[in-house]
């Protein structure tokens, strides 16, 4: 199934690997809303969705990316990320472009008023970071989540790939 990261696999206990695994959701879960408070341009809450097409298509080349590869990365359902696409355009954050070279294909680009809201977004997630989560676990700490949510990660995308369903 899954890679074993050694000979250590055996020596964890179902409760302490169940335990684990739940406090990881909860710290998520616990988490989360914080890091999306008052990023909202009227100093509200962001809601997670919005916030994560904003952010990947800011980092993204000429800030936009197939409509079907966002909803995969932002975990939506195509209709979903449909409802959402349509709320973000209606509001001027971002629009559809049909891709030139391939018809089924439509690209969601942020405007000008998008990108100055992920800017603006963005500063206010990074400082909401660094008390949330820089600050509790130092430095060492963060790149150590990274380095292991990475490993999750990459493996979960490798097994679902090998299962078909990548």
């Amino acid at each position: 199934m899954g890679t074993k990261a050694g000979t250590d696999t055996e020596q964890i206990t179902d409760e302490d690997l169940i335990t684990c695994w739940g406090l990881f959701h909860e710290a998520l879960s616990e988490t989360t809303p914080l890091l999306l408070q008052g990023i909202a341009p009227c100093g509200k809450d962001m809601s997670g969705p919005w916030f994560e097409v904003l952010l990947r298509l800011q980092c993204s080349p000429h800030h936009r990316l197939p409509m079907s590869q966002l909803a995969r990365e932002v975990s939506l359902s195509s209709g979903g990320f449909t409802k959402l696409a349509d709320r973000l355009e209606r509001n001027g954050y971002l629009v559809r472009q049909a891709c030139a070279l391939d018809r089924r294909v439509t690209y969601a680009t942020l405007t000008k008023k998008g990108l100055d809201l992920a800017e603006q977004a963005r500063t206010k997630h990074v400082a909401l970071l660094r008390e949330y989560v820089l600050a509790p676990l130092g430095e060492r700490g963060v790149r150590a989540l990274a380095e292991q949510a990475r490993k999750l990660r990459d493996n979960s995308r490798h097994a679902r790939e090998e299962l078909g369903k990548g």
